[in-house]
């Protein structure tokens, strides 16, 4: 992990658009807050501006946002929105060392989407005097094997069936089993386990969602009835491990 000393918190280096997943500095904590509404991205980050401004953190404090999409990207979609998305993170003098800390899901809900990129959620670091496990977010990821933007990274590319969801969705936990080791925190350790496809989940929580966490068997699995953010990409799925929920009217 890297440590961004101006943030309070370490993170696991990704690609360029954002970090793996981000962990709370000691003495920090890692809070999640959901907008009643969803933001235009860009005015969406003057949201979070004013959020952090209330919290009296600095914007570097931001170490996770959760866009929603009108329609998947198509692979050199997403590549170009992603300059655009990085230029804001620049203008915010998030970059550490020139590496993007900040970890990100970005999805497209099938039922009433957007009409343009959205905010719907962040994290940020507060200080905290509890103790315990630290909190932290892992990026959201789909059956793409890691660090590839690339059609031919995509586990069964173009499948839909039972044999091939499983395929995925195994994909996609060992990538998210992995991002939680590489915290140095583990499955019983989340609070918020999300899932987004549109596929039916239900064949594949006895055989591969919920046997490796038990954290999701207490608290439950969250399935967002929508799209991953690059087309033919079908399961994608993130974690968090956070003490606090909190809305923001917008």
């Amino acid at each position: 992990m890297t440590d961004h000393p101006k943030g309070a918190y370490r993170f696991l280096p990704g690609i360029s658009p954002y970090s793996c997943g981000v962990l709370a500095a000691p003495g920090y904590e890692i809070i999640h807050v959901t907008l009643s509404r969803l933001v235009p991205y860009q005015r969406g980050f003057e949201v979070i501006a004013d959020c952090l401004n209330r919290l009296k953190r600095p914007r570097q404090a931001l170490c996770a946002v959760e866009l929603r999409s009108p329609v998947p990207f198509t692979m050199e979609g997403f590549i170009q929105f992603n300059r655009g998305y990085k230029v804001i993170l620049q203008d915010w003098d998030l970059m550490v060392d020139g590496v993007n800390p900040v970890a990100r899901t970005n999805v497209a809900p099938e039922i009433g989407p957007p009409e343009e990129p959205a905010l719907h959620a962040f994290s940020c670091t507060i200080p905290s005097e509890e103790d315990g496990t630290p909190t932290f977010v892992v990026a959201g990821a789909g059956e793409v094997r890691e660090g590839r933007l690339e059609a031919s990274a995509i586990v069964r590319e173009g499948e839909t069936s039972e044999e091939a969801m499983r395929e995925k969705a195994a994909c996609v936990m060992e990538c998210m089993s992995e991002r939680l080791k590489g915290l140095g925190v583990s499955w019983s350790d989340a609070t918020t386990v999300d899932v987004y496809t549109v596929h039916d989940i239900h064949p594949l929580l006895r055989s591969h969602l919920l046997p490796p966490a038990p954290g999701a068997a207490r608290h439950g699995i969250n399935w967002h009835f929508a799209r991953p953010p690059i087309v033919d990409i079908e399961f994608e799925m993130d974690v968090r491990g956070v003490r606090e929920e909190r809305g923001l009217n917008v």
